[in-house]
């Protein structure tokens, strides 16, 4: 698939991993509709640098833990461009759950937020891609699906359901619609990750390093552009992490 005036949706848009991946897709010529929640700021400077490079971007905020959001966002997708060719499910929540201690609304939350409405969303953008016979799904997992964190394991869970996902939805979508998934490693940490908790991350790759922003980009564009007969995949960028 060719990137250029292809229609790209993407929840959580506006910051860190999303932002990089709007920014290298859209200077390639996409037309992208861009999910975001709370970061409105961020939202507006990526909106303007994007403009100013020519770029075509819209932007829709809305919170992923309301019931309608799957129905919200793609309505929104398809009255803006008409179609979604690309859709990557990139929204994700992550933060540390001590056994013990985990309640049943940091369960809920990892699982609508990272899981549910993830699903939701393919299922009605996938009606419109059926139509056009054709069309590309991109879900971002984690190496904790894999390689559980003892100290995340709600979000661990979550992650684990995304790659079972794709590979569902990989077999009831196709032969129109590829469905496949990023796993990521240690790649641009949490602001409040501990120094410990990073060392433990890098020292558990096979390659002993932290990844980049770049690496997990470079996937995407694989996948949309160099990937026509692969689907029902599972891409680790993660150093090896999930055979370490």
């Amino acid at each position: 698939m060719n990137i250029e005036d292809k229609v790209i949706l993407i929840t959580g848009g506006a910051v860190r991993l999303g932002r990089a991946i709007v920014l290298d897709l859209a200077k390639s010529g996409a037309k992208i509709f861009c999910h975001y929640h709370s970061s409105v700021d961020m939202a507006q400077t990526l909106k303007r640098e994007i403009e100013f490079m020519g770029g075509v971007i819209s932007l829709y905020q809305y919170d992923l833990m309301e019931e309608d959001a799957p129905q919200k966002i793609c309505n929104e997708a398809i009255n803006v461009y008409g179609t979604v060719d690309v859709l990557i499910n990139n929204a994700a929540l992550f933060f540390k759950t001590p056994f013990g201690q985990i309640s049943l609304h940091d369960w809920d939350v990892f699982h609508t937020l990272n899981l549910k409405n993830a699903f939701f969303l393919t299922q009605e953008v996938s009606r419109f891609m059926l139509k056009q016979k054709s069309g590309k799904i991109i879900n971002i997992a984690d190496s904790a699906a894999e390689t559980p964190f003892p100290s995340y394991l709600p979000y661990s869970i979550s992650k684990a359901g995304v790659i079972t996902m794709t590979k569902g939805l990989a077999i009831i979508l196709a032969p129109h619609i590829q469905v496949n998934c990023i796993s990521p490693g240690p790649i641009l940490f949490p602001e409040n990750y501990e120094e410990n908790e990073k060392k433990y991350a890098i020292e558990h790759t096979l390659l002993k390093r932290e990844g980049s922003v770049d690496d997990i980009v470079k996937a995407v564009r694989f996948l949309i552009e160099n990937s026509d007969y692969i689907t029902g995949t599972v891409l680790p960028v993660d150093g090896g992490r999930h055979i370490a």
